[in-house]
C-alpha cells in the first residue's frame, strides 16, 4: 500500500516511540489521513498510535483540534502557526506524548 521508504520511516518512528514509551497522534488536513494510514499499516502500531484527526475544513480544525478562529483569520489554514495549533490540539484531544500535524 505504501512505498518502501514510507514504510521504513513509519517503522523507525514506531520503534523509537516504543523504546521511549511515547505515543503519537496525527492531525491532517491536505493529506487526508495518509500519515496516520502509513503508521497504522505497520502491524502492532496500536501500542504507539492513539488515533488521528482529519481536519480538512477550517470548521473541523476549530471543532476537533481547537484551532482558534482568529489564528486562522490572521495566518490562514496553511501556515506554521496553524500547524502548531493543530498538533497541540491533537495531542491534547488524544492524550498523546507527541502529535504531528500537516496542513
Amino acid at each position: 500500500m505504501f512505498d518502501a521508504e514510507t514504510t521504513t520511516l513509519a517503522t523507525a518512528l514506531l520503534d523509537a516511540c516504543r523504546r521511549s514509551g511515547a505515543t503519537v497522534a496525527t492531525v491532517e488536513s491536505c493529506t487526508g489521513g495518509l500519515v496516520g494510514g502509513a503508521l497504522t499499516a505497520i502491524p502492532g502500531s496500536s501500542d504507539v498510535v492513539l488515533g488521528g484527526l482529519i481536519t480538512y475544513s477550517n470548521a473541523a480544525k476549530m471543532a476537533l483540534a481547537g484551532v482558534p478562529s482568529d489564528l486562522l483569520d490572521a495566518h490562514g489554514a496553511v501556515s506554521e502557526s496553524v500547524a502548531r495549533a493543530m498538533a497541540a490540539g491533537g495531542r491534547a484531544a488524544l492524550s498523546a506524548t507527541f502529535s504531528v500535524a500537516i496542513t
